[in-house]
C-alpha cells in the first residue's frame, strides 16, 4: 500500500519538472508510505513519477518504486495489492519476462507488456496505478473494479497531474482551490461528491472500474473495463447452493487477503461480517488473530464491545480495545478534514481513526474490514422499506405527488417540534415524494425540499438546472441498457456499489486508515465474490423479512448463533448526541458564523432552525448538522 503521484507535461515548451517537485508532491502523502520514497524523471523532463512506500510485500529494496521493466521502456507507480500476482509469474517468465524480486508490482508491468490496457482484466485485488509507456509516449492509469483505492487527476497548463490524494495535486504549481458548486450541491445529498467530480473545480477522480489514457497530444480518454452487471443464472438453485458457494468464496477471499510479509489483523465490531472474517482467518492461520475494537465513553448504547470480546475469546484472538470521548473527537476533526482531502460527511470516520491508530500502535500494519457485505447481501433495514415502496408502487403512484409533499412537510414540522416517531413518517413521505418509486441510496442527507431551503441565497438563485437525480439516473440507465430485466434489489445494489460504497464507504476507509499508515483490505469485495453475489435471487437474500439471510445461513456453525441472530446495530458514533450536548456550542458558532454562511453558500436562518430543533428537543438532525459541520471545517482548512 502506497501513495503515488506524477505529471505528464505533454503540451509545454518548458516542462518545468524536476525531482524536487516530484518529491514534494510525494511527501505530501508521507503517511501513506513511511518506509521509502522514490522519483523518476524522464530524460526529456516531460514525465515524472513520485512514490511513497508502505512495505507489505517483498520488504527488500527490490520492491522500490517507481519501477521499470528490463529495458526501462515501461515505468510504473502502484498503490494496492494484487493477490493473484504469484499465479501469473510462471507464465510470464515462460514468455521471457525477468523478475528482480517478489513484488506484485513487477507482475503488473509484465502483464501490461503482454496485454496492454487489458492487463487490468488479469488483476485480482485492489489497485490504483499509472504506467508510463515510453515507446508509445502514453500514460495509462487505472482504478480497481470496486473503487477500493482512490485516484485523482487534473489537467492544468498543458500537463496531466495525478495522485492518490488531492494533497499531492495541490503541491503542483497552478492548481486552483475553488469549490465546484455542482459537486457541493450533490455532496449535500450523498455525503460526498459523486465520481468523477470532487469538491475542487477542475480536479476529478477516476470512477471505480475505469481506466484512462493520456497521449502525447494531451487527449484524455476514460472508459469502463468492468461493471457489476452479471447475467442471471441459467437455472434455479436451492438456497443451500448459494449459502455454500458464498462461504467458500469468502473463505478463499479471506485467505488471499492474508497475503503479507507484515502482521495482519481484523477490525472487529462483533457483528456478522467482521466476526466471520475473524473465524475464517483463525481457521487458516497458525497464529492468533489480532482483533481491534472501539467504544465510546458515556454512550454505552453505541458499544458492541461485549460481542467483540465474545468472538475474540471464541477464536483465541489477541484482542485490543480503545475508548473514545467527545473531546478526543472534537480535537481530531482538524486532522480528519486534512486526511479526507474533500469532505466525507460520515461520522464513522471518527471511531475508524482511533481503532486504526490502535492497530498501528500495536504493530499491526494490515487489517481486514467488513465493508461491502451489507450492500451485497441486503443487510440494511432501509432496503426492506424501499423494496416495499417499489413493490406497491403501481397503486401508490396513483396518489398525487403533491399529497406526498404535503405529508412530508407536516411530518418535518412535527419532527422539528419534537414529536417522537415523526422522523419515520417524514422518511416515508420523502421516499414516496422525491424518490417517487426509485431508490436513492442508503446514506442520503438533504433531499430537494430541505436542500432548497438551505440554498435559498442569491448565490444559488437561477441555478435550477442542478438536480441530484442525475447522479442516480446515470447508473440506472446503464443497468437498464445492459440488463433490462434486473430486479428491484439488484438495481438498488448496483447503485450502492457505484455511489455509496465506492465513493463514501471505501473512500473513508482508505483515507482514514492510511492517515495512520496502515493498509485496509476488504475480503467481501473480491470481484469474484461480488459477481457471484449479484446472481443470488432477492428471495434468497431476504427470507421472512430477514436481511442478509443467505450470508447468515452460510456462516451458521462458523460463528456463534447469538452473533448471527442479534438485531443489526451497525458501526456508528454518538455524533448526534455530541452535537446536542458536548459539541453543541462549537457546532452552533461554527455553522452560524462560519465561512459557508458568510460567503453566501447557505441560508443562516435555515441552519439556525436545524440547530434549535436538534439541540432543544427530541428531533434528530444530527446527520444534517454533521454534514454541514464537516464541510465548514473542511472549508477552513482547504479553502481559507
Amino acid at each position: 500500500m502506497c501513495g503515488i503521484t506524477g505529471v505528464y507535461a505533454y503540451g509545454r515548451g518548458d516542462p518545468g519538472l524536476d525531482e524536487e517537485l516530484l518529491a514534494r508532491m510525494a511527501r505530501s502523502m508521507a503517511h501513506r508510505g513511511p518506509d521509502d520514497e522514490g522519483v523518476f524523471l524522464s530524460p526529456d523532463r516531460r514525465l515524472g513519477l513520485g512514490f511513497r512506500r508502505l512495505a507489505i510485500i517483498d520488504l527488500s529494496p527490490a520492491g522500490h518504486q517507481p519501477m521499470s521493466n528490463e529495458d526501462g521502456s515501461v515505468w510504473i507507480v502502484f498503490n494496492g495489492e494484487i493477490y493473484n500476482h504469484a499465479e501469473h509469474r510462471p507464465l510470464l517468465e515462460a514468455k521471457g519476462h525477468t523478475y528482480r524480486g517478489r513484488s506484485d508490482t513487477e507482475t503488473i508491468i509484465h502483464l501490461y507488456e503482454e496485454y496492454g490496457e487489458d492487463c487490468v482484466s488479469y488483476l485480482r485485488g485492489m489497485f490504483a496505478f499509472a504506467i508510463w509507456d515510453r515507446k508509445r509516449r502514453r500514460l495509462f492509469l487505472a482504478r480497481d473494479r470496486l473503487g477500493i483505492k482512490p485516484l485523482y487527476y487534473t489537467a492544468v497548463n498543458g500537463a496531466l497531474v495525478f495522485g492518490s490524494e488531492i494533497k499531492a495535486l495541490a503541491a503542483y504549481p497552478g492548481i486552483s482551490r475553488e469549490i465546484d458548486q455542482e459537486a457541493l450541491y450533490h455532496y449535500l445529498t450523498f455525503m460526498v461528491p459523486p465520481a468523477p467530480q470532487t469538491m475542487f473545480r477542475g480536479i476529478r477522480k477516476l470512477p471505480a472500474g475505469f481506466r484512462m489514457t493520456v497521449d502525447a497530444a494531451g487527449e484524455i480518454r476514460t472508459e469502463p473495463y468492468w461493471d457489476a452487471i452479471v447475467a442471471a443464472p441459467e437455472r434455479e438453485y436451492p438456497d443451500e447452493y448459494y449459502a455454500e458457494t458464498t462461504v467458500e468464496l469468502l473463505r478463499e477471499s479471506a485467505r488471499i487477503h492474508m497475503m503479507s510479509d507484515v502482521p495482519v489483523g481484523v477490525f472487529l465490531s462483533g457483528g456478522v461480517d467482521s466476526s466471520t472474517l475473524v473465524a475464517l482467518i483463525a481457521e487458516q492461520s497458525s497464529r492468533p488473530v489480532n482483533t481491534f475494537s472501539v467504544g465510546f465513553k458515556g454512550y454505552e448504547a453505541y458499544n458492541e464491545l461485549a460481542y467483540a470480546r465474545q468472538v475474540s475469546q471464541r477464536f483465541g484472538a489477541n484482542h485490543h480495545e480503545v475508548m473514545v470521548d467527545h473531546k478526543q473527537a472534537l480535537d481530531y476533526v482538524p486532522e480528519l478534514v486534512h486526511s479526507q482531502d474533500e469532505p466525507i460527511a460520515d461520522w464513522v470516520c471518527v471511531p475508524l481513526y482511533f481503532v486504526s491508530k490502535l492497530a498501528r500502535d500495536n504493530g499491526v500494519i494490515v487489517v481486514q474490514v467488513g465493508e461491502g457485505a451489507d450492500e451485497l447481501f441486503c443487510g440494511y433495514p432501509l432496503y426492506l422499506a424501499s423494496l416495499a415502496v417499489q413493490r406497491h408502487w403501481p397503486w401508490l403512484s396513483k396518489v398525487p405527488r403533491s399529497l406526498w409533499r404535503m405529508g412530508g412537510a407536516l411530518a418535518a414540522r412535527a419532527r422539528s417540534g419534537g414529536l417522537r416517531q415523526a422522523h419515520k413518517a417524514e422518511r416515508l413521505m420523502q421516499i414516496l415524494d422525491q424518490e417517487y418509486g426509485r431508490f436513492w441510496g442508503g446514506a442520503i442527507v438533504f433531499r430537494d425540499g430541505p436542500k432548497a431551503q438551505l440554498l435559498d441565497t442569491p448565490m444559488w438563485r437561477g441555478n435550477g438546472r442542478l438536480d441530484s437525480t442525475a447522479v442516480m439516473d446515470r447508473a440506472a440507465e446503464r443497468l437498464a441498457r445492459e440488463k433490462p430485466g434486473a430486479g428491484a434489489l439488484e438495481r438498488m445494489t448496483y447503485f450502492e456499489l457505484k455511489q455509496r460504497l465506492a465513493e463514501l464507504l471505501l473512500m473513508r476507509v482508505d483515507k482514514v486508515t492510511m492517515s495512520t499508515s496502515i493498509e485496509s483490505r476488504v475480503p467481501y469485495l473480491d470481484h469474484r465474490l461480488v459477481e457471484f453475489a449479484m446472481t443470488i435471487p432477492q428471495a434468497v437474500k431476504i427470507r421472512n423479512r430477514q436481511t442478509k439471510a443467505v450470508l447468515k445461513r452460510a456462516v451458521r456453525g462458523l460463528i456463534p448463533d447469538n452473533i448471527i441472530d442479534r438485531p443489526k446495530q451497525g458501526f456508528s458514533a454518538p455524533a448526534s448526541e455530541w452535537l446536542r450536548n458536548e459539541m453543541a456550542a462549537q457546532a452552533r458558532s461554527s455553522l452560524l458564523e462560519g465561512e459557508m454562511v458568510r460567503r453566501g453558500y447557505f441560508n443562516r436562518g435555515f441552519i439556525r432552525q436545524l440547530l434549535d430543533a436538534h439541540q432543544h428537543g427530541p428531533a434528530d438532525y444530527g446527520v444534517e448538522l454533521w454534514n454541514l459541520y464537516n464541510l465548514e471545517m473542511w472549508h477552513r482548512h482547504w479553502i481559507n
